[in-house]
């Protein structure tokens, strides 16, 4: 029996063809961050983000003292550039002498968590009902949709506002009030994506070779709906973290002594003429948290519309 000799030219064809499949995924990132990179705004917006994450992460090492450490000595002390202020609190310290730096520090965990939360079950639930709703379509998608439009008719805030007056409130359930009312953004996502990519040939020729509804609806169909729904999840992100903030400073939120960014803003209300920095350092945090992300949310969007490649 003859032995096919392998030439190099055959050697090199092989490697070639193993390699293919990474080659789209390297070229789409590859002209993902080629389009992003455009914008000085989302890279900023990024450098930023990933700033206020590494804080998050390493939180117990950057913070000069306890989050809810208190110091009777030093009550309203002004940052260290003011008269009367000490370089031991840097930014100061609030009415029961507690180190804004270190709460501003660890409330970055909270509200970074509270995003993470709020965004993953809103993208888990708007996924599941919009995939079973555009696949699907007839009554129930009729009912779906007109119940997310209810949903929608409200302002979200009040909404999450009436939803954690129920439930009680706390943190826990705050990120679940927010979830809910986020969600019917990802549920029509889903649904107009499916229903588009569910009259591609590729979908009827999987449907002709047999593939299972179960592998049809996640394997084929949901992988090519993922642009719009990571947008909309990098948009929603900084939106969580507002509507959280807001909560706290009513009251809803995050309970004292727990130093989340609206709860610390509640606490300082009656301090805004005597002490700024009380409500100045935790204001600018939300500000320069949520302009980053929808900087990077901004770039993401424009990096993955086809309609701003043009030309």
């Amino acid at each position: 029996m003859s032995q096919a000799i392998q030439t190099p030219e055959a050697t090199q064809e092989a490697r070639q063809a193993a390699d293919e499949p990474l080659a789209p995924r390297r070229s789409a990132l590859a002209e993902f961050w080629s389009y992003f990179r455009q914008s000085r705004g989302a890279v900023i917006g990024m450098a930023v983000f990933i700033a206020i994450c590494l804080v998050a992460i390493f939180a117990d090492v950057l913070a000069p003292h306890s989050a809810i450490e208190q110091n009777r000595e030093a009550l309203l002390t002004p940052p260290f550039w003011q008269e009367g202020g000490s370089t031991e609190y840097l930014l100061g310290t609030d009415a029961i002498g507690r180190d804004i730096l270190s709460r501003l520090i660890h409330g970055s965990r909270y509200s970074l968590a509270i995003g993470c939360v709020v965004v993953l079950l809103s993208l888990l639930i708007g996924i599941f009902i919009g995939l079973l709703s555009g696949f699907f379509g007839g009554t129930a998608d009729a009912v779906v949709m007109r119940l997310m439009d209810v949903i929608l008719a409200f302002p979200s805030l009040l909404l999450a506002l009436t939803l954690v007056a129920i439930l009680g409130p706390n943190l826990t359930n705050v990120m679940i009030a927010i979830a809910l009312t986020q969600q019917p953004h990802y549920v029509r996502l889903t649904r107009a994506a499916v229903l588009a990519e569910k009259r591609r040939d590729y979908v009827t020729a999987a449907r002709v070779s047999g593939v299972r509804t179960p592998r049809l609806m996640l394997v084929t169909i949901l992988p090519n709906c993922a642009a719009p729904l990571i947008v909309q999840a990098a948009l929603s992100f900084s939106t969580a973290i507002l509507d959280a903030a807001a909560l706290g400073f009513l009251g809803l939120g995050a309970q004292p002594p727990t130093p989340e960014w609206g709860t610390m803003l509640a606490e300082s209300r009656e301090f805004i003429l005597r002490a700024w920095w009380v409500v100045t350092f935790p204001g600018l945090a939300i500000l320069i948290t949520v302009l980053a992300i929808n900087l990077m949310g901004d770039g993401i969007r424009d990096a993955t519309d086809p309609r701003l490649k043009i030309g």
